[in-house]
């Protein structure tokens, strides 16, 4: 296994960690050495590359390009080394991958278990957040893979799977609403709900159609977590707001209902799977990609999760 220079793992680190004592800390050496090295850098490159703060550092223009080269230079060593070892037959490394709630609470780690079980030399580092932080990662370096709902569009972010994602409203299967084939948001405003934070890509969906079209939603509980919010709609009767992705699980278990949207801004979403452009990925996360892309599809054609 070929080992990254040893200052491009220490400008990693100390930018992750935004302080040199936390990250001598994470890489187990001595926080004097650690600086001394950065300070060389700095030397070497005619400028610095931290702000030194009264806690902690941040990067200067010249450490976010430098920082930048790195993390790229970092992640093809790892793309390099794991195309090596497929030449020998082996399928090793580790996986990251950034997903929605939605997709991060079963369908992921289901294909995850499975593939892993015919690869067994393969980790997995799994984020789940909102589409913004996600992103982030992704275009970071932080991770390879990234399925987020209504990604923004960016010259960096490549598509590899799209696939529709209506917004649905979740309940108890004794709420009023529940025998219905669809709903419009107006139908909710009769009964309390309640919402994921702001960093929720369905909040932002909700608040503009609210803004729009002037209504006012009862809105009793907001939460950073999704299953938070779908445990308050199963004891305190609420409606509450999921992708499509994430209603199954709740429905075949029986223990909510889920009934789609119409109103056309909030059934128009849709779940793209995407990476980096221009990134060369390691084997184990381009054919855990092929596999994820083709479970989304399958799940696309089917109503129902297989067991």
């Amino acid at each position: 296994m070929l080992h990254p220079p040893r200052l491009y793992v220490y400008l990693d680190a100390v930018a992750r960690a935004g302080s040199i004592r936390k990250a001598a800390e994470q890489l187990h050496v001595a926080s004097t050495a650690l600086n001394r090295r950065i300070l060389e850098a700095e030397q070497a490159l005619g400028t610095p590359l931290f702000e030194r703060l009264p806690r902690g550092v941040r990067l200067t223009a010249a450490g976010e390009v430098m920082l930048s080269f790195v993390r790229r230079s970092l992640a093809e060593l790892e793309s390099a080394t794991s195309h090596i070892e497929q030449l020998r037959g082996l399928m090793r490394g580790t996986v990251r991958l950034a997903c929605a709630e939605s997709v991060g609470t079963d369908i992921v780690p289901r294909i995850v278990a499975l593939w892993q079980a015919r690869h067994p030399g393969v980790q997995f580092r799994l984020q789940v957040g909102g589409t913004q932080s996600l992103v982030a990662a992704l275009l970071d370096d932080e991770v390879e893979l990234v399925a987020a709902h209504d990604p923004p569009p960016h010259p960096q972010l490549e598509v590899l799977a799209d696939m529709a994602q209506p917004l649905h409203v979740m309940m108890r299967p004794d709420h009023p609403l529940a025998a219905r084939g669809s709903l419009k948001l107006a139908d909710c405003q009769a009964y309390p709900v309640a919402l994921g934070d702001a960093s929720f890509g369905s909040r932002r969906l909700l608040d503009a159609h609210v803004a729009r079209s002037r209504l006012r939603l009862q809105v009793v509980l907001e939460s950073g977590s999704v299953e938070t919010i779908k445990a308050y709609a199963r004891h305190g009767g609420a409606l509450c707001f999921q992708f499509e992705a994430g209603t199954r699980r709740d429905c075949a278990l029986g223990e909510l209902a889920s009934v789609p949207l119409s109103d056309a801004a909030l059934a128009g979403s849709r779940l793209q799977l995407a990476v980096r452009a221009g990134r060369s990925l390691p084997i184990a996360a381009m054919k855990f990609a092929e596999a994820l892309q083709a479970e989304l599809f399958r799940v696309q054609r089917h109503s129902d999760l297989p067991a």
